[in-house]
């Protein structure tokens, strides 16, 4: 089968966590046999940010840890009809702008292939008005990467047919790796728009201040502000990671912690965005900060630690830290979780039945190509 997924970047992943598992799905789906093409837009802010902030080596990156992956750039003048010719699946992401949405749509009606819209943040609930807006008529189905965002969908009557389809570890790359430890605690995330600045101090910053943690920090978009606390807390900032070389930055380090958006906690129960899927792979105990696992994706007290305040966080932190059984039953538990259920060849298992259901001629030929 041939899939075309539009996305902001497939190349870039500077603030941008989608691309963490489009690159999963595609290396799944080309591993299986199928064609898989990433479209996205040329000038798109991640990319550029990506190259103010790397040069050209964040770009290089990317081709030397993904040969097996294609994108390919669009324009104004870009032929649209012509690059969809011959796709059996289209996956169109939300952050697609909202003309080009309705014009995937219209070509939708004179073609065969199946329409996909692909929702993977908390737009929904945060800018509902500009969600509503988008011209989804067209589109065969929705996937959305929490229930609690499906029942959004369906109440808001956006689309024909929701799934549910939660973000996944690619575990070809987020594996457990033997790495000599170079600090106690990491923690990978991007300062963002300060939905979580209050939370970020009290389950990161407090603790590891607190204990005399040897931690390190890494992402983009830290105002000086937040900057300057690091460094009054003698945490080490890092600035920005490729995600191919998280599961090494992991490996150097004995614990994480997971610090949710607010909207995610508040509005969208049940979704945890996918970092934690991509640490439980690595095989690092993982401690998050409050959310509500409606979905029951992880068991809690075995395959991470929840911590219901900062002060419970420094406890966690010190007793994994400090107990070598605890930290070998968290990589345990939570690595055989994930690779139980939650990898992207889940998902791609999971998309596959999810075509089925909305075109079963469609899916019987890879159906068979997989047996």
């Amino acid at each position: 089968m041939r899939f075309v997924f539009y996305t902001h970047s497939l190349v870039s992943d500077w603030n941008h966590g989608n691309a963490h598992f489009l690159r999963g799905v595609m290396r799944d789906l080309v591993a299986r046999g199928h064609e898989a093409l990433a479209l996205e837009p040329d000038g798109g802010w991640s990319r550029a940010n990506l190259r103010a902030d790397q040069g050209p080596e964040g770009e290089a990156a990317f081709h030397a840890a993904f040969p097996e992956l294609r994108s390919q750039r669009y324009d104004a003048g870009f032929d649209h009809a012509a690059a969809l010719e011959g796709a059996d699946v289209v996956v169109v992401h939300e952050w697609t702008d909202p003309a080009l949405v309705a014009h995937i749509g219209r070509l939708r009606r004179d073609s065969e292939f199946l329409l996909l819209f692909h929702d993977t943040h908390h737009r929904a609930v945060s800018s509902d008005a500009d969600m509503a807006g988008l011209d989804l008529s067209d589109y065969d189905g929705i996937l959305a990467f929490g229930e609690t965002l499906r029942q959004r969908y369906l109440d808001r009557g956006w689309g024909r047919q929701v799934f549910t389809w939660h973000e996944a570890a690619d575990d070809r790359l987020f594996r457990p790796l033997d790495e000599p430890k170079q600090g106690d605690l990491i923690w990978i995330g991007n300062w963002g728009d300060d939905e979580r600045t209050a939370e970020l101090e009290e389950f990161l910053v407090g603790p590891a201040e607190a204990l005399g943690l040897a931690a390190t920090v890494r992402g983009v978009r830290y105002p000086d502000s937040a900057k300057a606390r690091l460094a009054e807390a003698r945490l080490k900032f890092g600035g920005w990671i490729a995600n191919a070389e998280v599961p090494r930055a992991f490996a150097r380090h004995r614990v994480t912690v997971h610090v949710p958006r607010r909207p995610y906690v508040e509005a969208l129960p049940g979704i945890p965005t996918i970092r934690p899927f991509e640490a439980m792979a690595c095989g690092i105990p993982l401690i998050s900060a409050p959310w509500t696992d409606a979905e029951g994706l992880f068991r809690a007290g075995a395959d991470h630690l929840v911590a219901r305040d900062g002060a419970e966080m420094q406890r966690h932190l010190r007793d994994v830290l400090s107990d070598p059984d605890l930290a070998a039953s968290l990589r345990r538990e939570g690595l055989e979780t994930i690779r139980s259920r939650h990898t992207c060849r889940h998902r791609v298992d999971e998309l596959f039945s999810i075509i089925e259901t909305l075109a079963p001629a469609r899916a019987a030929p890879a159906r068979e190509a997989a047996e």
